[in-house]
């Protein structure tokens, strides 16, 4: 025999019913805590790593594209580019100010770190030669092609035609390219600039004056 239904009976099936509506799912509970809990530890990997990158690299200057020596820098010459810490030389420049304007003593290719000792500087002697008294000399050689087998850093004697030895030792800082020469005087070719202590260089100045002088490598 069917019974009818009584209110009393369905009391408790429409109140149940609406609690579970209104509450989300079991499954979905779980889903919802899984998905915030995988993008919480997204977040902390990323930091982390973000964190570790910042400890073991650093940004610096590197050349935008190839530097002839002579060539004075501009800022479109330079870009920013953060490279692993232990890869960074000694007197990396890290600011665009810091090589404007100044002489690119020697041959920097696209994407070189750009340093002190590559670049005229009041700073450049010292660094060369490692004495606090430093000078840079301009040197007009008697030979026209030596300068062209000279290269920014190499060690050289500077002598005059009688063989008097003026300076040893001294460090090549710029040796101009072939389109720095006089316009006045086609087939000259522009000076070199040595490094060297300050009485060398005072005597190798005076001795230039009056003649070319020559060069000995190392």
């Amino acid at each position: 025999m069917r019974l009818p239904l009584t209110r009393t009976s369905m009391g408790p099936r429409l109140r149940d019913r609406a609690t579970h509506a209104m509450r989300p799912g079991w499954a979905r509970s779980v889903a919802i805590r899984r998905t915030v809990s995988l993008v919480l530890i997204a977040a902390a990997v990323t930091v982390g790593i973000q964190a570790q990158r910042t400890e073991t690299h650093t940004s610096v200057l590197v050349a935008a594209h190839d530097l002839a020596p002579g060539h004075a820098l501009v800022a479109a010459d330079l870009r920013q580019q953060s490279v692993p810490i232990d890869l960074v030389p000694e007197g990396a420049l890290r600011l665009s100010a810091d090589g404007e304007a100044h002489t690119v003593t020697g041959p920097i290719g696209s994407g070189e770190i750009v340093t002190g000792s590559r670049l005229l500087s009041p700073r450049l002697p010292v660094q060369l030669t490692g004495d606090a008294d430093a000078r840079l000399v301009p040197v007009r050689l008697a030979d026209d092609s030596v300068a062209s087998l000279v290269r920014a850093g190499d060690v050289v004697d500077v002598l005059t035609a009688d063989t008097d030895v003026l300076a040893s030792g001294a460090i090549v800082a710029l040796v101009p390219t072939a389109a720095a020469a006089s316009p006045t005087r086609a087939s000259a070719t522009p000076p070199i600039l040595l490094a060297m202590g300050r009485t060398a260089a005072h005597r190798v100045a005076g001795a230039g004056l009056d003649v070319p002088l020559a060069v000995v490598l190392h």
